[in-house]
């Protein structure tokens, strides 16, 4: 009894699908376009082998706004499949 109880109040797991997939992509374009805007020295040291494809990133900015995309869309998704829309 208590097994079957306590495997009601799992939740369902997310699966990965190209919509997530979509969402973590659209959500560091959008976190790259505001450290463009935003960071103060994006060109700083370690530099990266091709800095004119980064858009002139530096390898701290770079990892800094990728970081806050990925943040940024786990907790789209999260929220998402949490409302039911995933």
């Amino acid at each position: 009894m208590f097994t079957s109880t306590l495997l009601a109040a799992v939740p369902t797991n997310l699966e990965w699908s190209p919509t997530v997939s979509a969402i973590i992509i659209l959500s560091n374009i959008f976190a790259i376009a505001i450290g463009k805007f935003t960071i103060a020295n994006p060109s700083a040291e370690p530099a990266l082998p091709s800095p004119n494809l980064f858009g002139g990133f530096g390898l701290p900015a770079l990892l800094a706004t990728t970081s806050f995309g990925h943040i940024l869309g786990v907790g789209i998704i999260l929220g998402l499949h949490n409302i039911g829309r995933i």
